[in-house]
Formats: structure tokens, sequence, C-alpha cells
């Protein structure tokens, strides 16, 4: 069922403060299962805010929460196997955060946005690829939003999350890379 949310104008010097809204976005990841699949997953409960002025899409700044504990791969043993210790340990590390520090050069509706992420009490700067803001638009009820999509690999053991099972013909697993997808509607606030 949909909700409204007023809609109010708030500014950063030129920059719009906008919000995300977690019932229309998606935190998406893929890795490699025994080194022949792909299982996918997901967060389910995210939330964060963007600070952004086409004008100066260089000076936009980012910042997402995901509540670990919401992490979904269809698969209840393995959730709970990935909230333990030997993956994010969701009781000590309750919640994943990134943080932009800098925007790389934009080309068109594409840039690099660089930041810090911090998973698992591990902090390393991680460099997505970001297609977007798309132009803005009215909902139903009124509110601005735009979207963005951003994507990037990242490695599990650069986190400190190094638990494998070495198989029988020698490969692991699970493997390291990781594929992150962040497909984010965002509301003016």
């Amino acid at each position: 069922m949909e909700t409204s949310t007023e809609n109010t104008t708030a500014t950063t010097g030129n920059q719009n403060a906008w919000s995300i809204d977690a019932s229309h976005s998606s935190v998406t990841f893929s890795v490699r299962h025994m080194m022949i699949t792909n299982v996918r997953g997901e967060f389910q409960k995210l939330s964060g805010t963007v600070k952004f002025d086409r004008k100066a899409p260089q000076s936009a700044k980012v910042d997402v929460e995901i509540d670990v504990a919401s992490i979904q791969t269809r698969d209840e043993k393995r959730d709970a196997h990935l909230r333990s210790a030997d993956f994010f340990d969701a009781e000590k590390f309750p919640t994943i955060a990134f943080s932009s520090t800098s925007i790389g050069a934009v080309t068109g509706d594409r840039f690099d946005l660089t930041g810090n992420l911090t998973i698992h009490g591990v902090t390393r700067e991680v460099t997505l690829s970001v297609e977007g803001p798309t132009a803005e638009s009215k909902d139903p009820w009124g509110n601005t939003r735009i979207g963005a999509t951003a994507s990037g690999k990242i490695k599990r053991s650069d986190f400190g999350m190094t638990w494998n099972n070495v198989l029988e013909a020698g490969s692991v697993l699970v493997g390291d890379e990781i594929k992150l997808s962040l497909d984010v509607s965002l509301v003016k606030q």
C-alpha cells in the first residue's frame, strides 16, 4: 500500500536534500557459490540522505545506512549463517554504512562516487559507478522524486570476512568478490 510523504523544501547552500524511500529502493549483491553459480541476495532495510545540486554535481554528498539483519537470500539457514560471526556478525555490527568523499568526472548522467564503506567494523574506500539521477518528477501525493543506480565490486576479505570451506576439487565454497547494486528512489525534503 502506498503512503503519502509530506513534501517540504530544504536546501543546503544550492544543494537540495533528498531522503531514500526505502520501500521503493533496493540493495542487492551477488557472490560466486562453489565457483560455479552466483547466489544473489538483498538487504531489505536501508535509509539515507543525498544532498545534490544539478548545477554542481561534484559537490554531492551521499550517506547510506543498511540494516545487516535484513539480509535475505531465499534460504533461512544461509541468511542466519550470514548474520552470524562467520560473516557479518549482525549482533556486534548491526549496520553497513557508506559516506561519500568525492565525485569523479561527470559524463552525461554517469559518474564515479567514492566514499568510505564500513562493513563488519572495517572501513575501506570504495568507488561506485553511478547512473543518474533521473529527471525530477511528481508522485501522486505531490512529492518530488528522482532515482539513481550505483554498482561496484568489493572483496569481502577486505572487510575481515574470511570464512570459507575448501572443496574437494580445490576451489572454495564462497567467492571473495562481491558485486553490489543499489537502486534508489529519492524524495525531496
